[in-house]
């Protein structure tokens, strides 16, 4: 089976070269490349493209945007945040921007090795001591956007939220519209921002409670 390829970054230098040193010890992955702040990341994953990354969330630069902009163009791309803060408001925040996997530093590395490897396949992993908090915190967010009011959309931005409930994409879009499919493509991460979406699919559920009418001159509402 090939082997899982990761980045690895982190501003402190002694926990780089441990990190480093585990998955070398492990045959199943391969450390494509390391860095020690944000920026470090973009580079990375235009680059290499891993599989995966294993970030820090307090390093220099803003990693949450990192995160967002890079899940937005490559949705295969795996995040997991590693790190010593034990906020459920954080973890929260680095799902949000698109993270699956949020992994305490106090852990084994046992812990951290399952928690790539369910990043990789697909799964959310969050260290199972902390896990029920990161839940609550959720429901409470979850209640915080439901409480914010109405989510308007643009005329241009309800038209393709009525396409996509309709099954079209982004090139079908760009067709249809006469528009190119990287603009479409930058619509979409508007849409995943205004309706608190981390994919196509999330915003597509959104969709489901949006009045939209791509022949009316008017701006759809999203109603909670």
């Amino acid at each position: 089976m090939e082997s899982v390829s990761i980045a690895l970054v982190d501003d402190h230098p002694l926990m780089l070269a441990g990190l480093v040193d585990l998955f070398k010890l492990n045959e199943d992955f391969t450390v494509a490349a390391t860095g020690s702040k944000a920026s470090d990341v973009l580079k990375i994953n235009a680059e290499i493209r891993p599989d995966v990354f294993v970030v820090d969330v307090m390093m220099p630069g803003n990693i949450f945007e990192v995160i967002a902009k890079i899940v937005a163009t490559s949705p295969k791309t795996k995040f997991l945040a590693f790190t010593a803060l034990t906020r459920s408001d954080i973890a929260v925040r680095a799902l949000n921007a698109g993270a699956t996997g949020y992994v305490l530093k106090g852990s084994d590395a046992g812990e951290l090795i399952q928690g790539v490897r369910a990043v990789h396949n697909g799964e959310t992993f969050i260290t199972p001591a902390f896990a029920c908090k990161v839940i609550e915190e959720l429901k409470i967010s979850s209640l915080r956007k439901m409480a914010s009011g109405t989510v308007k959309l643009s005329i241009r931005e309800g038209q393709i939220v009525g396409m996509l409930m309709r099954g079209a994409t982004n090139k079908q879009i760009a067709a249809d519209l006469r528009i190119g499919e990287k603009t479409v493509k930058n619509y979409m991460t508007i849409l995943m921002q205004k309706l608190h979406a981390r994919n196509r699919l999330e915003v597509l559920i959104a969709a489901q409670k949006l009045e939209v009418d791509d022949h009316q001159d008017r701006e759809p509402v999203l109603r909670h």
